[in-house]
């Protein structure tokens, strides 16, 4: 049960309130943003609160138990704290969204409501609405691994073990030209074969889009350069020399991580795992099914 302190009580029990609500958004990489419904700017825990940002809420939803609560703040891009660029980048992802309800003629009253997550964000013509999901989101996650004859690690991190930084998996590159959303060639690069950064990522070290990261399909040698396509279409477009690192890949098969990485003690998958073509097939006297490997 949630305790007003005596102030806002007191205030509350008033025949007339001056309430508002704020928004405090801690994005994923450790900058603080406010926002209020009220017209004027407030300060809060050492938090400027912007008005006149777009943003309003809707109604909640509160249910018992186990089930996830979920809310809505929506709004317009007329504040220049929060951006459309800023949300395609997906800087917003994942956000900590704390709640609070406000008396704006006195900030020192002031109760959290509640500490929710930022989910989907949706955009059209200058509009955005954002859904506000409580944590409890979090226990209809998937957890553990999945059994499969490919290594589930993340190339690179620390399961895989392989060090991305050591010479020939990663390289520096400025963007010659960007024809498509999925589409773009960088600066020529020597020593590496066709598809060499497929599987591979691009991360964007300067410019607009600095920070960005985004997943490599095909790298092919062009006349300008390298030519490279992404698995998905970046929704803004890189500028001709914004610097990018581009780090190889991994199809994450056991034959490469043996041949080409020579890691085959850190696979992460189980190569040896019968398919469904061996689940599905009849009994064979030819076959020996003594419990070793199927495949070698």
């Amino acid at each position: 049960m949630r305790t007003l302190p005596a102030a806002l009580a007191s205030h509350i029990r008033a025949d007339a309130t001056t309430l508002c609500t704020c928004w405090r958004v801690i994005r994923t990489d450790g900058q603080v943003l406010g926002f209020t419904d009220h017209d004027r700017d407030l300060t809060l825990l050492d938090t400027y609160f912007h008005a006149a940002s777009g943003f309003s809420a809707s109604d909640a939803q509160a249910e018992t138990g186990l089930a996830v609560p979920s809310s809505e703040v929506a709004g317009a891009f007329s504040s220049d704290v929060i951006t459309e660029a800023d949300l395609i980048a997906g800087r917003y992802d994942g956000a900590r969204i704390e709640v609070y309800r406000v008396n704006w003629q006195d900030v020192s009253q002031y109760l959290l409501l509640k500490v929710q997550q930022m989910g989907e964000v949706k955009r059209q013509s200058g509009q955005f609405s954002a859904e506000l999901r409580s944590f409890a989101a979090r226990l209809g996650q998937p957890q553990g691994r999945t059994l499969g004859r490919r290594c589930d690690a993340a190339f690179g991190d620390r399961r895989c073990g392989l060090d991305l930084s050591a010479a020939g998996r990663s390289v520096n590159v400025t963007v010659v030209a960007m024809t498509a959303p999925d589409r773009l060639t960088v600066s020529r690069l020597d020593g590496y074969r066709d598809d060499a950064f497929r599987y591979g990522r691009l991360t964007v070290k300067s410019g607009a889009e600095a920070g960005r990261v985004s997943d490599i399909e095909t790298s092919r040698a062009s006349p300008n350069g390298v030519e490279l396509t992404l698995w998905l279409p970046l929704e803004t477009l890189l500028s001709r020399g914004d610097a990018l690192t581009l780090t190889i890949g991994c199809d994450k098969s056991f034959a490469t991580c043996r041949d080409s990485f020579g890691n085959a003690a850190n696979f992460r998958g189980f190569p040896h795992m019968p398919g469904t073509d061996f689940a599905y097939s009849y009994i064979s006297g030819q076959v020996n099914h003594d419990g070793s490997a199927l495949f070698t």
